[in-house]
């Protein structure tokens, strides 16, 4: 073995693309050519591209043909570029080459975007792809009905399980989910859908807050150092009863014109359920209050917020012949002028 050979090699154990000599030195394939799409394919079109060569080239639906397995870890080893939006964006610039690694600086990229020291794809080839929240673990367990590109029992591909040195995670996967008022405040379940069309149930914890993040462990995509995380975001829907300003809850409570005047006890509903609040004597309209500790989680103190009940006297449904005699003997004995309350 030549001496560049043996570096090519040592920098990249699993050469999964295509290599061919350009005047001694090897250059990887063009990942478009691969794929048979063109520069301006979208990526509807590469996936689709990657899903139809991918079924008639996977090993196990050609056993013991040699062409075609290598043809598949070429076609994977495209995929892991242009189904990754950010990789594809760098290979264009010119910034990475058809393996994924970054051109060093002073060259330009040979044909295809491959470095002139360009050789085989990243450790591990097709598993570490992301593609708007699908990899090619998803796409293979779609089409071959298993885990991700695996063979018999569960185990990689062969020569795709090799490389030096840990292995990179999968990419972290976002999703936002949209809950009730009393589920943040006295937490539930709830099912979730992933772009990949994978289902999970969350659990939203007591007194979770607005914008609060869940981390699900290895929910995320698959990579060849093991699956990343789900990264799930709580946004609380509106209330029909509470308004929310951060942590506090703000309610209106209807009281009587007698409970304002004599005060009395009315109930009032909270996201634990109703209690009785106590009204006192001489209480008008906009009074504040408070119900400490009712409100919903604050996320950097770890403490709930509090519920302000904000009173509001109320005449009865329909006109009342004794309180109409009531209040004019009253307006016209005890006249007075409210004053505006700022």
């Amino acid at each position: 073995m030549r001496l560049y050979d043996a570096v090519l090699l040592r920098a990249a154990p699993l050469a999964l693309i295509q290599r061919r000599r350009v005047k001694g030195v090897i250059l990887a394939s063009d990942p478009y050519k691969e794929l048979g799409v063109t520069r301006a394919a979208n990526a509807d079109e590469i996936r689709k591209a990657f899903r139809k060569l991918a079924k008639q080239l996977h090993p196990d639906q050609n056993p013991g043909d040699k062409a075609a397995e290598e043809r598949f870890k070429r076609l994977s080893a495209a995929f892991d570029i242009l189904g990754d939006e950010e990789k594809r964006k760098k290979f264009d610039r010119g910034e990475i080459d058809a393996d994924g690694r970054e051109v060093m600086r002073g060259f330009r990229p040979g044909p295809g975007g491959a470095s002139p020291f360009g050789g085989g794809a990243t450790a591990g080839g097709f598993e570490g792809s992301q593609f708007e929240g699908t990899d090619f673990g998803d796409i293979l367990s779609e089409m071959f009905g298993r885990g991700a590109a695996g063979g018999a029992g569960g185990g990689r591909f062969g020569g795709f399980g090799g490389g030096v040195g840990p292995q990179p995670r999968g990419q972290d996967v976002r999703a936002e989910v949209q809950i009730s008022l009393e589920d943040a405040v006295q937490g539930g379940k709830r099912r979730i859908a992933f772009s990949d069309g994978r289902t999970v149930e969350i659990t939203v914890p007591k007194g979770a807050a607005d914008g609060q993040v869940l981390r699900l462990k290895g929910q995320g995509a698959q990579g060849r150092g093991g699956p990343g995380d789900a990264l799930v975001e709580l946004h609380i829907a509106p209330h029909p009863v509470f308004r929310r300003e951060g942590s506090t809850l703000t309610m209106d409570v209807p009281i009587s014109v007698p409970d304002a005047v004599l005060g009395g006890k009315v109930e009032a509903p909270t996201p634990d359920g109703p209690v009785t609040l106590t009204v006192p004597k001489g209480a008008n309209s906009g009074q504040i209050l408070r119900l400490k500790g009712r409100g919903l989680g604050d996320a950097a103190s770890g403490k709930r917020g509090d519920l302000l009940a904000r009173l509001i006297v109320t005449l009865p449904d329909g006109p009342d012949e004794t309180l109409e005699r009531f209040a004019e003997s009253w307006r016209a004995e005890r006249p007075y002028a409210p004053k505006r309350r700022v």
